[in-house]
């Protein structure tokens, strides 16, 4: 496990109340004794989140997928894709509903590889709290409206009864559904705002809590999209992003650590390519190539720092690592049955964009 961040990253929800917080330092920055006033006075507070943060909310949880673990600072198993977004602001009760459905995959022994759909709806009461030299930025949640509704598609292995108990998680359905998926949509979100930049997190910290990150990134320009740990299975890919590279004389940059037997894959294509490459995947057509252009690919070595540059043209990427058997020269996916067992890879990374 890498060192602790120095400075941490802006990724999904987290920009969804970067407004209201430019707007509140910007007037404690002019020597207004704000921080308390704003501190103290729920109006103030719902005002400036419900005016300047909410309409952000669905924009951002649709451009990148949401990580699933089976618990805290546990790898990441699959991702949760949001492809439809809407939001209601509630002003005489001071809440905002959030609707939101989407696809994803993960992978979840004796079953392996599942696809699933899922929508849900929340209620969520803003708020946050000017601590020091940082602000605290909350969606807290207030009720699950509706659902969550979840279906299963795909299971890579079809001997496993879907209804039956899978010790110690119950069914392999009402475990997805109702604990992974919805539990990381539902637990509410931190934003922490400094000089530094944002740092997201899922679930609700107090100061002086800062969120946990695997990578120690330096001071720099550049923009962080994701700072975590993910865990890949034999046969398995995981689509991280998509990373948007705003302009021309901007660059992705990505910086890895692998701990596997074995290398792992790594491939940078554009979202549309992207895009119709996870809906193969998670929905069990049989692994290939990408279906489209590879902007680059190579292969992750085992237990050596990998830090890599890609000069793309301004738009949005995937970036997909592959622990199936065409990657890193059919070198990382020896069948389980041979081996006598499956360890895969535990990669932890981090995503940024820069100049």
């Amino acid at each position: 496990m890498l060192p602790a961040v120095v400075q941490p990253p802006s990724k999904g929800l987290a920009r969804a109340a970067l407004a209201l917080t430019v707007l509140v330092l910007a007037v404690a920055g002019v020597g207004c004794p704000c921080q308390g006033l704003v501190n103290v006075s729920p109006g103030l507070r719902w005002w400036l989140f419900s005016n300047f943060g909410a309409s952000r909310m669905c924009p951002e949880m649709m451009k990148s997928g949401v990580p699933l673990r089976l618990q805290d600072r546990s790898p990441a198993i699959g991702r949760f894709y949001v492809n439809g977004c809407t939001y209601n602001v509630d002003d005489a009760r001071q809440i905002v509903q959030v609707n939101v459905s989407g696809t994803g995959y993960a992978y979840l022994a004796p079953a392996k590889r599942v696809g699933f759909q899922l929508s849900v709806s929340a209620e969520y009461r803003a708020d946050f709290l000017l601590a020091g030299d940082d602000a605290y930025i909350w969606a807290k949640l207030n009720r699950v409206v509706a659902g969550p509704s979840f279906q299963l598609g795909y299971v890579e292995n079809r001997v496993v009864d879907l209804a039956a108990n899978i010790p110690p998680f119950g069914s392999l359905a009402n475990f997805l559904g109702n604990q992974v998926v919805s539990g990381e949509l539902v637990r509410g979100f931190t934003v922490v705002h400094n000089d530094g930049g944002d740092d997201f997190t899922l679930g609700l910290l107090q100061p002086p809590q800062k969120p946990h990150h695997p990578f120690e990134v330096k001071d720099s320009d550049r923009f962080t999209f994701a700072n975590e740990t993910v865990e890949i299975r034999s046969n398995q890919r995981d689509f991280l992003g998509p990373f948007e590279v705003p302009k021309g004389d901007q660059a992705l940059y990505l910086s890895f650590q692998l701990q596997s037997a074995a290398p792992l894959g790594v491939y940078v294509v554009d979202k549309r390519t992207g895009d119709v490459w996870r809906e193969g995947y998670q929905t069990g057509q049989p692994l290939g190539p990408a279906p489209g252009t590879v902007y680059a690919s190579g292969p992750i070595r085992p237990g050596v720092p990998d830090s890599r540059r890609y000069a793309l043209q301004p738009g949005q990427y995937y970036v997909v690592l592959d622990n199936a058997a065409a990657a890193a020269g059919g070198l990382s996916a020896l069948p389980a049955m041979i081996l006598g067992s499956d360890p895969g890879a535990v990669v932890s990374y981090v995503a940024q964009v820069g100049e």
